[in-house]
């Protein structure tokens, strides 16, 4: 969750406006900035797989398990577009729609709610298969299959399912694959300790280093070639820079290998940094929708100071609206994000403490 404030707000606050995988423009300190953040939404979706399994074996049962996941998946649709579009545009205007992250995770728990009731080796299998493969349907392009158009862009490709009214930017395939492989994951935390953050670790060095051969490879897996660019640092960059809508096999490999280890790494750590950090991990989706009102708040108080004048900042969905005066360096950029955690983190702890004490049925939703 903190990584992925890093992204928003750099995308409300920095002075250089224009995507970071520009490698044409962009120096690798920004690059860095933003692929660093490429680890929230995989972490994200393997961890709510998890979570979901976790909550099975201590007793839920499919049947309500499905329930929930129904009711839940639906909320986080609704979340993402009518709530969040009024903090990332301060305002109203609702359409265009820009199903992103929480459709992603809302339409994945919709279709989970029937895979649980599958054997978790059938659900393993199938994910697995899927994240390999499912860059063979790149050639698939929505202008192709006619009417059935809208229906590839939930699946597979980003686009207008409505026409100027609703954009999917992250389609059902192949995060469901992720949310499925979390949930038949979750199967390694009823072994002892030490098997499985050997597990955990060992896996996630594997799948790190298939990556660096299939990307070195330059072939399959990932629609962008990496090219030797002006600098050794640039060209890491794009040796790095694989596509995240959807995300491609490369993508998932870098990103899935590293949350594993850190999940064999991180097992037992204990210590204040943790206990700081589990405020708001307790709390994600409470931590989701409120920090993109306060980035946004921050936006206009930094183009008041700049400009004499509060001004909304368009940059996720209007980057061509942004003042060409406005915005900070990169170190301002971190300053910023620094910031905006912290004004989170109390607000954080109360939720967290409320959900703790209270039992109302609504705050498992939230």
């Amino acid at each position: 969750m903190v990584l992925m404030a890093l992204d928003h707000v750099r995308d409300y606050v920095s002075k250089l406006h224009f995507p970071p995988e520009d490698l044409s423009r962009a120096a690798v300190g920004l690059f860095a900035t933003r692929w660093v953040t490429h680890f929230c939404a995989p972490g994200f979706s393997l961890l709510a797989g998890v979570g979901i399994g976790l909550a099975m074996q201590r007793g839920k049962p499919a049947g309500a398990m499905s329930r929930y996941l129904l009711v839940r998946g639906l909320w986080l649709i609704v979340l993402d577009l009518v709530v969040t579009p009024i903090g990332w545009r301060l305002g109203f205007e609702l359409m265009p729609a820009f199903a992103l992250v929480l459709w992603a995770l809302g339409l994945s728990m919709i279709v989970m709610a029937a895979l649980v009731h599958l054997p978790r080796g059938v659900v393993a299998v199938g994910a697995v298969a899927t994240i390999a493969l499912h860059n063979l349907l790149d050639g698939i392009r929505p202008a192709d299959l006619g009417a059935w158009a809208p229906l590839w862009h939930v699946l597979h490709v980003p686009g207008f399912v409505v026409p100027g009214k609703l954009f999917v930017g992250y389609p059902l395939v192949p995060w469901v694959a992720v949310m499925a492989l979390g949930w038949a994951l979750a199967g390694v935390y009823a072994w002892d300790e030490a098997r499985r953050r050997r597990f955990l670790v060992v896996t996630g060095l594997v799948v790190t280093a298939l990556f660096v051969v299939v990307r070195a490879w330059n072939g399959y897996g990932d629609p962008l070639p990496w090219t030797p660019q002006r600098s050794t640092g640039l060209t890491v960059a794009s040796f790095l820079n694989v596509r995240k809508y959807p995300p491609s096999l490369d993508f998932l490999l870098m990103t899935l290998g590293p949350l594993l280890v850190a999940l064999g790494l991180l097992d037992r750590v204990r210590g204040r940094a943790t206990e700081w950090l589990a405020n708001i991990g307790a709390v994600p989706l409470f931590f989701y929708v409120i920090h993109i009102f306060l980035a946004h708040l921050l936006a206009i108080a930094i183009a008041w100071v700049q400009g004499g004048a509060p001004q909304r900042i368009l940059a996720a969905s209007a980057p061509e609206t942004i003042p060409d005066w406005y915005g900070l360096s990169l170190p301002g950029v971190y300053a910023a994000w620094a910031v905006v955690v912290l004004a989170m983190y109390p607000l954080c702890r109360w939720f967290a403490r409320m959900k703790r004490e209270r039992d109302d049925w609504w705050l498992s939703y939230l």
